[in-house]
């Protein structure tokens, strides 16, 4: 598979040195992700400007020697694609599903990226104590709300919930701002990414946890006890 010629430019961007391991994981969804379900077949000619440029670009909202947990990371978007365009940093890709994490552990495997990359099999929820992170991505899997509890938790304080969105995006803060704030999360910010690179630009939610609130929660109940 090569890149379409409209989105070469993007591409050779936001991947550098790797493009040549962003064509051979586009080479992975475009047979094997289509085969097991993972990508639907319409998607395939449009890999590059739906997907892969549209998961890349959001690598700019990242620090260097970032951790980033994806959740729901599917067939590895955006978690995967990050890790390509971001050698710097380190990924933990979260997924429930068996034929899912089947599929990521090959192409980790098959890409050689597992010095960088960790696939977990499990629910967002079973990881908070376990994984914490400097990122936390999600991309289209669930509302602002139920996003911010899987993701808030596993965000290190300081670190921040990147959530990938659609045109609805600023509907949902103001719907969701009290959850946000019961979570932890400062408030949240809409990033424009990718902007002169690709048409339009990635859409994200992003929102800081500012302080945890398992913690504060028990910190109250000591105090009461005294």
């Amino acid at each position: 598979m090569s890149v379409p010629e409209d989105s070469l430019k993007a591409a050779e961007a936001v991947f550098n040195d790797r493009l040549g391991l962003a064509v051979s994981y586009a080479g992975l969804l475009e047979t094997q992700g289509v085969l097991r379900g993972l990508i639907g077949p319409r998607e395939a000619p449009r890999l590059w400007e739906r997907h892969l440029l549209n998961c890349a670009v959001v690598s700019e909202l990242i620090s260097p020697d970032a951790t980033v947990i994806d959740v729901g990371s599917g067939a590895g978007l955006p978690g995967i694609v990050l890790a390509v365009a971001r050698p710097d940093i380190s990924v933990i890709l979260v997924e429930p599903l068996a034929r899912r994490t089947a599929f990521l552990d090959e192409a980790v495997a098959a890409l050689e990226l597992t010095d960088q990359v960790t696939v977990v099999r499990g629910r967002a929820e079973e990881q908070v104590g376990r994984h914490r992170a400097d990122v936390v991505t999600a991309r289209a899997v669930a509302p602002l709300d139920r996003l911010a509890e899987w993701c808030l938790p596993l965000a290190k304080v300081g670190g921040r919930m990147l959530a990938m969105k659609g045109a609805s995006a600023s509907e949902e803060i103001d719907m969701h701002r009290a959850v946000l704030t019961r979570l932890g999360g400062g408030p949240a910010s809409i990033r424009l990414c990718g902007v002169g690179l690709i048409d339009p630009p990635t859409t994200v939610v992003d929102v800081t946890r500012e302080r945890d609130v398992v913690r504060q929660a028990a910190k109250g109940r000591r105090q009461r006890l005294r």
